[in-house]
């Protein structure tokens, strides 16, 4: 009997450009790599990450690659087979193995397998060489070859359609164009006689939660004849059985009872099964596979509602419903070999200790590392999950069919296992895109073969391909045509998710109008800000000295691809508040406060609509975005560097456990139909408060107002007693008037209202309501504003004598670290921040809304 063994092919790596001779070749940085890793280690190239070098490295894209190792072959079993495995070839790559041609590639998503034991060398070194040619040029040559298909997208240009490869490798609105190649993901050498092929456990809880089927199912190669499957928990064992081998497939059926079920993140823990599949012949361990699973039930709850048209569109995770406030993940670099485990998991980290609950893989990048799926296992993070389509009209000729089945069938196989995946969705904005070119889709067509002859023919990956291998290989999970997708469009708020793009793109509403523009499950919304200065001075060539140092140079424009920034970052600054170029420090801290303003009136005024059974009017809002893939203005709420922006935090105020929300709305009544002079406005705030944990909630509601001019306090008064909170909705507090002292016209302007809930005397949530727009407001400058670091708490302690907008706390030491920032102050009150990482010595600096007025 052989036992099967797995030998890493990561050393003696080499490359070099196809056109130079082999005396060219030079060591690689690392491996897995991509060509731009190894050019920027030899120092052939600039780092495309700063200043404008992006430019000068384009070329790589349009040139072809060599990769060549040399490796010796183990002493071999003559019974077994010997394989060359490859988890991920970056793009067209051409395999050749001592002289023979193994394999060409096409597929960066797909993992190749090669047989190679007629091939190796029984002495001496066995020589791999793989080219790769240049994707960009080769995607033009597919739009050539079918002239008929109605070539078009957003983003890039349309010869990535035609590439099975990371579309966001050709440029997108937040992300360069580099166009990388090379052996990306690990490469072995595997050596068996029998193995197991894949490993999967289909779960079945019932409604009640108290037990669960687990149906093992563990597919071999070979002859081996028995398979023993374990289930365990912290290392203790659950369930063991040993089966038979048939038609080569193993099954196993267990009945776990009473079981240990996997939670989101605070309604629960995040237990991890493991189950362990053991391929025996005759007794003898010839190969394992081991896979962590959660058993948790699922469900995409779609009904009516009650009083507002079409449909619920919430997640239900061991019958709790979930309000999946989150963000979306893009690749968090450009060259995904260089991100660590432990990259991914303190990402993924930020995003839970950010109070998110869910977030989207999205549809131009990659699917993901299993880092990242781990990461969302181990703390409690949903995952919505696109399969790679983007922003396009897509071919769907035979071969390309072929290539986008084999690669949807190895990556849902890879990732199905995750107890954090609760959705596959075909593509991001691909149907949007139909609709907006006109593009011939018929809902009402259910015919395939029709859709095949449309111009629109990607329909048939998304509703007959990609929905047959999710029907097949994950039934119980909920497969999403696409994202947006639902009801009579794309846009239809009352059905399925929306992408809210009307504030900064489209029609450009005011973020205060967030409560006009919801949908059942809001899946993109954003607005852009500035990264830090770090951030900015880490790509400007000279730091804090280069003379592009400033908000409006060359190579700042140039690190944000956005069409039409420099129009729509000034719009929604100039409308909302007082901001001034320079110095560049207080213009970042200014984009960076309008974004969290924006942000944060989504969260709130969309987390106010999920009111609780039959009126989960909305159940999502995800953030676009969590991250960046290099130092870049942009919608992410953290840049490249894992430096929060303020939204970070104002995105995790709300969505703290328990959070209260207040809203300004001006009534009007006029004495007759035509007056304009006899006309009563009246400024009213709604108040409400938003319960997420699943007890029910008694709390006093306390409103106090005071006038932004004078700091004076005008009115404090307890608007509600023992207001009754449900479990895992929002509830209204109150409607009333703006508090004045006099009916003075426009008063109401300058009253700044602060609203708190208590708890048996303890604050137990709290938010500053101001007058909007920001700009009109004439905040006095504070005498005595303090931040004060208390050791003994770690804590920082902010206070002032009157009211003050956005005051952000910050610290010249990288390794200080705030749990929240960007706080609204108001007079008689200290509020504390937690800090970790401080010294004695530490000294915070502060900003705040017109601070240079």
């Amino acid at each position: 009997m052989v036992v099967r063994t797995a030998i890493p092919i990561n050393k003696n790596w080499q490359f070099r450009q196809a056109d130079k001779d082999d005396a060219s070749y030079l060591d690689v940085s690392q491996f897995p790599t991509h060509i731009h890793l190894d050019l920027l280690h030899h120092k052939l190239i600039p780092d495309p990450y700063i200043g404008q070098n992006e430019n000068e490295v384009q070329w790589i894209g349009e040139t072809v690659w060599v990769y060549k190792t040399t490796f010796s072959s183990p002493e071999q079993d003559p019974r077994a087979k010997a394989v060359l495995a490859f988890d991920g070839l970056d793009t067209f790559a051409t395999v050749v193995l001592n002289g023979h041609t193994i394999l060409k590639s096409d597929n960066m998503f797909v993992s190749q397998r090669v047989d190679a034991t007629h091939l190796l060398k029984s002495t001496g070194d066995n020589v791999l060489v793989i080219t790769f040619d240049a994707a960009y040029l080769r995607g033009w040559k597919e739009v050539e070859k079918h002239p008929h298909h109605k070539w078009g997208c957003w983003n890039g240009d349309n010869s990535r359609l035609g590439v099975r490869k990371s579309q966001y490798h050709w440029g997108w609105d937040w992300g360069p164009v580099l166009m990388t190649c090379g052996p990306w993901r690990p490469i072995h050498l595997e050596l068996y006689e029998s193995r197991v092929v894949d490993l999967h456990a289909e779960i079945d809880i019932g409604e009640a939660l108290k037990s669960a089927k687990v149906v093992a199912r563990a597919v071999i190669e070979g002859t081996a004849s028995h398979v023993r499957f374990n289930i365990s928990l912290e290392n203790k064992r659950v369930a063991s059985e040993t089966v038979i081998v048939k038609d080569g497939e193993a099954v196993a059926s267990f009945m776990v009872q009473n079981p240990e079920l996997w939670y989101p993140i605070r309604y629960g823990k995040q237990p991890l099964y493991t189950i362990n599949a053991t391929l025996l012949d005759h007794s003898t361990e010839v190969d394992t596979w081991s896979k962590k699973i959660g058993l948790r039930r699922v469900e995409l709850v779609q009904r009516p509602l009650i009083d507002q048209p079409g449909t619920s569109f919430f997640f239900q995770v061991n019958n709790i419903p979930i309000f999946c406030g989150g963000s979306n993940w893009i690749p968090a670099d450009n060259f995904i070999p260089r991100l660590s485990k432990e990259r991914y998991h303190d990402w993924v980290k930020m995003v839970a200790n950010g109070n998110q609950f869910m977030l989207r893989v999205w549809g131009g990048g990659i699917y993901e590392e299993d880092s990242l799926y781990d990461a969302c296992d181990e703390l409690g993070i949903l995952v919505w999950q696109d399969f790679m389509f983007a922003c396009g009209n897509y071919p769907a000729h035979s071969s390309y069919l072929k290539s986008v089945e084999r690669e949807a069938r190895d990556n849902v196989k890879r990732l199905r296992h995750h107890p954090s995946i609760v959705i596959w969705a075909g593509n991001n904005e691909d149907y949007q895109y139909a609709e907006s070119e006109k593009l011939n889709y018929d809902p009402a067509d259910d015919n395939p073969d029709n859709w095949l002859q449309t111009d629109f023919p990607a329909r048939y990956i998304y509703e007959k391909i990609l929905s047959d291998v999710c029907e097949e290989l994950i039934p119980g999970t909920y497969y999403h045509p696409g994202s947006p997708w639902g009801g009579k469009n794309s846009s239809d708020p009352s059905v399925g998710d929306i992408h809210q793009w009307n504030v900064w793109h489209g029609s450009q509403e005011k973020y205060q109008n967030f409560d006009k523009l919801v949908g059942r499950f809001v899946s993109e919304f954003g607005m852009e800000a500035f990264p830090s200065i770090d951030t900015v001075e880490s790509y400007l060539p000279k730091g804090k000295d280069d003379p592009e140092r400033f908000a409006q140079s060359s190579t700042v424009d140039f690190h944000n691809k956005a069409a039409g920034h420099e129009r729509r970052l000034a719009l929604y600054l100039v409308e909302n508040i007082r901001y001034a170029p320079d110095p560049l420090e207080y213009y970042i801290y200014c984009t960076q406060l309008m974004q969290a303003e924006c942000l944060a009136s989504a969260y709130r005024l969309w987390k106010r609509e999920w009111r609780g059974p039959g009126r989960e009017y909305c159940a999502g809002a995800l953030v676009w975005q969590m991250n960046d893939c290099w130092p870049v203005t942009s919608w992410a709420i953290c840049d490249y560097y894992m430096r929060p922006k303020h939204a970070y935090y104002t995105v995790k105020r709300e969505m703290a456990p328990i959070s209260i929300g207040m809203t300004r709305r001006e009534h009007t009544h006029a004495k007759d139909k035509h007056t304009r002079a006899h006309v009563v406005r009246e400024i009213k705030v709604e108040i409400w408060g938003s319960n997420l944990d699943l007890e029910d909630l008694t709390a006093d509601c306390l409103v106090k107002a005071w006038d932004v001019e004078t700091g004076r306090e005008i009115y404090s008064q307890t608007v509600s007693s023992k207001h009754f909170f449900p479990a895992n909705s929002s509830t209204e507090v109150i409607t009333m008037n703006v508090p004045v002292t006099k009916r003075n016209v426009g008063e109401e302007g300058r009253i700044v209202i602060a609203a708190y809930l208590y708890q048996e005397g303890k604050q137990i949530a709290r938010y500053v309501n101001w007058p909007e727009p920001l700009k009109y407001l004439h905040l006095q400058k504070p005498k005595y504003l303090k931040a004060e670091h208390c050791a003994a708490s770690n804590t920082v302690e902010l206070s002032a004598e009157v009211p003050v907008k956005g005051l952000a706390v910050g610290c010249e030491d990288e390794d200080v670290n705030f749990d929240d920032n960007l706080v609204d102050l108001v007079p008689g009150e200290i509020v504390s921040i937690g800090v970790k990482g401080t010294t004695r010595d530490t000294k915070f600096t502060t900003q705040y809304l017109n601070m240079l007025s």
